[in-house]
């Protein structure tokens, strides 16, 4: 019949699991291979802290349900896998689905020759404002990177001074407590004063600072360190409570009016509905690997525009270039996309993978290419094999020895 659009069968013949490890974290990515040869996708599952439990779901669980069905019913497929278990969402489990989520809008955006921010409704701006890391020992040092990245155009910095604002190594403990990192709440807050007062008397250029609590404070003392930002006027203040305690975010809001973003550890739906709901937040910065990749994430840019917050994509080290190049198609094509955080990479993830995006003068552009944009070398990927240890910074303490969330 003229005009009819016949679609050949396509349907998924392999799924892989590609690990590696250039930068200090473990990084995996899902290849998903088809029926068509020329035709594959690749996703982001990195849990940087739990790879080999996300590589098991994947090759012994999602794998055999995955085989044989048609790629391109992407919708169902997410929602399908999710309760495939029966238990479900949780960031081992989520960050597997992620990476096949990811590699299905890849390959769609492949057939469809292109690129996703196209397919998931066009630009809404010409690039989108991206945001570094600058820390250091010392004020001195915080300066002396914040004029760095000026100097490359940047005028969104976040700025820390030593981990996450305190001094932890040298916060006295008891004598009985064994060798690791010690966290002092007063004197982290005492310190990030400091610092914003230093750079607000030093620093002229016309920047927007923003700072990472990391979930470390107790809520009263989050309420009060949030007051006494107030006046260095931040861009936001980020991840100030756990999810555990989120709950004390509508006092937060009622007795400050700096702006909050939260949600780098939230990856279960009851963790963000309330905070968006009720506007306890101003920009929603979910890991999108950690709530199961695009398809979640799309919806909650969505919701989130219902009610006027902003998203700002979580940007870590612990993400793969793919990941990172999914946050930009998303912010691309959000109308309210707030900002991007971004990690520099190395010469060695620019080998392995291919394509990464990387800010030019403080702005990440759209990616052009079909599907998500970013290739893989694997063989390059296997001379970087993932290393199993756990991170020391995790398991932070205060002076007396209690044990703190991060």
């Amino acid at each position: 019949m003229k005009g009819e659009i016949i679609i050949s069968e396509l349907v998924i013949k392999n799924v892989k699991v590609i690990g590696c490890n250039p930068n200090g974290k473990n990084l995996l990515t899902v290849k998903i291979e088809t029926s068509d040869p020329s035709i594959y996708g690749l996703g982001c599952a990195t849990l940087h802290q739990r790879y080999l439990a996300v590589k098991v779901v994947i090759e012994e669980y999602l794998k055999p349900f995955l085989i044989g069905k048609d790629p391109r019913n992407i919708e169902d497929i997410w929602h399908s896998s999710y309760i495939s278990g029966y238990w479900r969402s949780g960031p081992v489990l989520n960050n597997a689905l992620s990476g096949v989520d990811m590699a299905l809008w890849d390959i769609k955006g492949k057939m469809a020759d292109m690129p996703l921010y196209q397919m998931f409704g066009g630009k809404t701006r010409a690039a989108i404002s991206a945001y570094v890391h600058a820390k250091g020992n010392s004020l001195e040092e915080v300066e002396k990177n914040i004029r760095k990245f000026i100097s490359q155009g940047y005028k969104y910095i976040r700025c820390q001074i030593g981990e996450y604002g305190g001094d932890f190594h040298n916060t006295k403990t008891p004598d009985n407590l064994p060798k690791g990192v010690y966290f002092d709440p007063e004197d982290y807050m005492n310190s990030t004063i400091e610092l914003l007062e230093y750079l607000k008397n030093n620093i002229e250029d016309k920047v927007y600072f923003l700072h990472d609590v990391h979930e470390r404070l107790d809520p009263v003392r989050a309420i009060r360190f949030a007051k006494e930002l107030e006046k260095y006027n931040l861009f936001y203040l980020e991840d100030i409570l756990p999810p555990e305690n989120q709950e004390w975010l509508k006092m937060l809001r009622n007795q400050t009016a700096i702006p909050i973003a939260m949600g780098e550890l939230y990856s279960n739906t009851i963790e963000w509905k309330s905070v968006i709901s009720e506007r306890l937040i101003d920009y929603i910065r979910i890991h999108i690997s950690d709530i199961g990749g695009i398809t979640p994430a799309k919806k909650i840019a969505a919701v989130s525009e219902a009610y006027g917050i902003k998203t700002a994509w979580h940007g870590p080290p612990d993400l793969t270039p793919i990941g990172m190049a999914a946050n930009i198609h998303l912010d691309i094509s959000s109308i309210n996309a707030g900002i991007q955080e971004y990690c520099a990479i190395n010469e060695t993830m620019r080998e392995i993978f291919i394509g990464a995006p990387e800010p030019v003068e403080g702005y990440f552009y759209p990616i052009d290419r079909p599907g998500i944009g970013v290739d893989i070398d694997e063989e390059k990927a296997m001379e970087y094999p993932c290393v199993n240890e756990l991170p020391e910074w995790t398991n932070a303490r205060l002076p007396d020895g209690t044990s703190v969330k991060p």
